[in-house]
């Protein structure tokens, strides 16, 4: 079982699939999840943001975290290249999880005691530029005519793999 996991959501566009997100990494032991780009998240200490558009956002995210925002450490950045920086300085393997031609296939990998997973775009993935932050690019192989799922069942799929399946 690995010791540290932590989350990036990067660019996700739904405030549902934030909430969501959070619940699930939760329920898996995720050590904290970071919010980068525009992805939205809840009302902070010092929020910048106008008040009524971060209690709307924090409403819709709600919906669906049922309270795992107050449950699990969070953290909105806007410098991703920073954070992810300071997570290898701090040990952690960054593995982008994206359907990529240099990508491994999820029953195909080991992860390290540190894991940083990226989760990107609901439509477009993660950018090419942030995949070079990326030691590992990973993807999850699919039966179905689809490419994708959802961010927050391919979520769930990755950190339950990498917390109970060695």
């Amino acid at each position: 079982m690995h010791n540290k996991i932590v989350v990036i959501a990067d660019d996700i566009r739904s405030s549902h699939n934030v909430g969501s997100l959070l619940r699930t990494c939760e329920g898996l032991g995720v050590e904290k999840v970071y919010l980068s780009g525009y992805t939205p998240y809840p009302i902070t200490k010092n929020d910048t943001r106008l008040p009524h558009i971060a209690q709307k956002i924090t409403n819709k995210i709600v919906k669906t975290s049922l309270g795992s925002e107050n449950t699990i450490a969070w953290e909105h950045v806007d410098d991703l290249e920073l954070l992810i920086d300071d997570l290898k300085t701090k040990g952690y393997q960054i593995v982008a999880v994206e359907i990529d031609e240099s990508a491994t296939a999820l029953n195909k990998i080991k992860f390290q005691d540190k894991t940083a997973f990226i989760f990107g775009n609901e439509a477009t993935g993660i950018p090419v530029e942030h995949l070079k932050y990326a030691n590992k690019t990973i993807y999850i192989p699919m039966l179905g005519k689809k490419e994708s799922f959802n961010v927050v069942q391919c979520a769930a799929m990755v950190l339950y793999a990498a917390r109970y399946i060695d």
